[in-house]
């Protein structure tokens, strides 16, 4: 996005990645579809980005999610909103998207440079770059950095980059898993039972650093040593802070929400007869295997047996969380560049000409086309702010 700003505007750009191929991530996110960004109302979609929100606000009033599909119909992808107000491409895929973007710039006269791995500056303030014939030198008259997180190394993004902005005195936090799982301790019998089973239809909940009742609706899924999901990933910045301030985080479900809690004591304390607890609970609360199983790991005998207890637990069930999942893992991650150490346009106070942009940037978002836009609106922002830079440097 940086260099479509600048390239469109005459000037010359030169891209270097170090990846044998560029746009990997991108590629990756678009997996198992291509959600470039959400269709909410504009308050609601900036208010997504949390602590961040007022920095990020105006690059995402300049190119909001009506200009990024008016962008991507421009370059012959029509996109659609889909149930949940996510916006897709048409067919769903991310490739095609990115040939048509890659072949725009190069007929912009963009130049791309793979596997050149940038390992920062020289003594005369040159851009150092690893590649497969040596080691390159070069000395351009602004620099956009985007240079990713610290989730998928694989793809490029490994936040190696920190200490080399470090050293020039940017100000910088360190990085952290965002959409992320997290441990728990789960008993083996439950480990072995429901790992990789899905929890549907229920509502999360945590209380934040701030003493703030976080709360979501939707699906998650049990793993081998905890939990991950969409559900549990709205709620993860949360839930990590909650565990670096304390140790560990409780998440409470709520197994029936479609019931209130009077109602469900009704339907569980109801005489039951013959029938199993089992049969009980799955036709009076719909309570059943892996909810089931998770009120069971949970609650020891005594109380399990205890109607009013189990009842509550129905409602209310407290899950303790150890540890978010590592970094590598997760869908993206927090920390990096403090926006602190950057003007408007993304350049960085203790560096006139360096602009940085996209996810080394210190914020967060929840999925659903929130990471993307951000991304998009970022680039955007930093190549204006470069050209702006070499406007004023040329008089």
């Amino acid at each position: 996005m940086a260099a479509e700003q600048l390239a469109v505007h005459g000037v010359r750009v030169d891209l270097y990645d170090a990846m044998p191929s560029v746009g990997r991530k991108f590629l990756l996110a678009g997996k198992g579809g291509m959600n470039l960004t959400h269709s909410e109302p504009s308050e609601a979609f900036v208010a997504r980005y949390g602590k961040r929100a007022d920095r990020l606000a105006p690059m995402l009033q300049a190119f909001d999610a009506g200009a990024l599909r008016k962008w991507a119909h421009e370059l012959g992808i029509e996109t659609f909103v889909g149930s949940s107000g996510r916006v897709f491409p048409t067919d769903m895929k991310a490739a095609p998207l990115l040939r048509a973007w890659l072949k725009r710039l190069r007929d912009n006269g963009v130049h791309f440079h793979m596997r050149h791995r940038w390992l920062g500056w020289d003594e005369s303030m040159q851009l150092r770059f690893a590649t497969p014939d040596g080691e390159v030198h070069v000395a351009p008259d602004a620099t956009v950095l985007a240079l990713g997180g610290g989730s998928w190394a694989r793809l490029g993004s490994d936040g190696t980059w920190l200490p080399l902005l470090a050293a020039h005195g940017v100000a910088t936090a360190a990085l952290q898993p965002a959409n992320c799982g997290f441990d728990a301790d789960w008993s083996e019998h439950f480990r072995t039972r429901f790992a990789g089973e899905p929890l549907k239809g229920v509502t999360a909940s945590c209380i934040d650093t701030d003493g703030t009742l976080r709360s979501r609706h939707g699906e998650f899924v049990i793993t081998e040593g905890g939990i991950e999901g969409s559900l549990i990933y709205a709620l993860s910045s949360f839930l990590r802070d909650c565990i670096a301030a304390d140790g560990s985080a409780t998440l409470t479900l709520d197994l029936a929400p479609g019931k209130s809690a009077e109602r469900v004591r009704e339907e569980v304390t109801h005489p039951r007869g013959a029938r199993s607890l089992s049969s009980h609970l799955q036709s009076r609360v719909g309570i059943a295997g892996v909810k089931a199983g998770l009120l069971r790991e949970a609650l020891n005998k005594e109380a399990f047996a205890d109607m009013e207890l189990l009842a509550q637990a129905i409602k209310a069930l407290p899950i303790r969380l150890t540890a978010p999942r590592p970094i590598d893992e997760a869908i993206s991650s927090a920390g990096g560049v403090c926006f602190e150490a950057l003007d408007n346009d993304l350049m960085l106070n203790a560096m006139p000409g360096v602009f940085c942009a996209g996810e080394m940037l210190d914020w967060e978002a929840p999925t659903g086309g929130y990471l993307l836009t951000a991304c998009f609106a970022s680039g955007r922002q930093a190549g204006l702010g470069a050209l702006r830079h070499l406007q004023s440097a040329a008089g």
